[in-house]
């Protein structure tokens, strides 16, 4: 996947780790929350509105629902280095569709397709792995602060140890 931030750098990931295919929709959020914070409603729709601490407080909230903890799941945001592997679905072109950015539509909920509002989850075509709405629809929040990348081979990166700022990627 082709990275436009530098420094450009190669990065190995030894953990697996699974990814939603849908962004959390806001029937979902309220569902283990107890609220929708959403500014555009839709059961169907990306939660959107939501903090870097609210997505972490879901996500242990999530993760202590008695049938989550019987299965095993213990929910969790991407590091950057996994949302970009996830979104880039092992391809090396400027998008996981490809270089052509005429396509795109066909892919994302972005500035020019969208009517300023966010759309319901899975409406566009996925990536090569099947995640859906991942190049658009909303931002989506990562574990780590933002900061510098490092130079050279990077093994399952963290991101800065601290920041004033959380990382996120997609699009919106």
């Amino acid at each position: 996947f082709k990275d436009t931030e530098k420094p450009t750098h190669k990065v190995t990931l030894t953990q697996p780790f699974q990814f939603g295919m849908y962004e959390v929709t806001q029937e979902q959020y309220a569902k283990v929350v107890g609220t929708n914070p959403s500014k555009n409603k839709g059961s169907s729709n990306p939660v959107e509105e939501v903090t870097w601490s609210e997505a972490v407080a879901f996500c242990k909230l999530l993760s202590d629902l008695p049938e989550e903890k019987a299965s095993g799941y213990v929910y969790r945001l991407p590091t950057e280095a996994e949302w970009e592997y996830a979104c880039g679905a092992g391809t090396t072109p400027d998008f996981s569709f490809g270089s052509d950015s005429g396509q795109v539509a066909d892919y994302a909920w972005y500035g020019e397709n969208s009517g300023n509002t966010t759309h319901p989850v899975g409406l566009k075509k996925p990536n090569p792995w099947g995640l859906y709405d991942i190049h658009g629809n909303v931002w989506e929040w990562c574990q780590d602060w933002y900061g510098d990348y490092p130079s050279g081979l990077v093994s399952d990166p963290t991101g800065a140890v601290s920041g004033s700022y959380r990382v996120y990627r997609g699009g919106s």
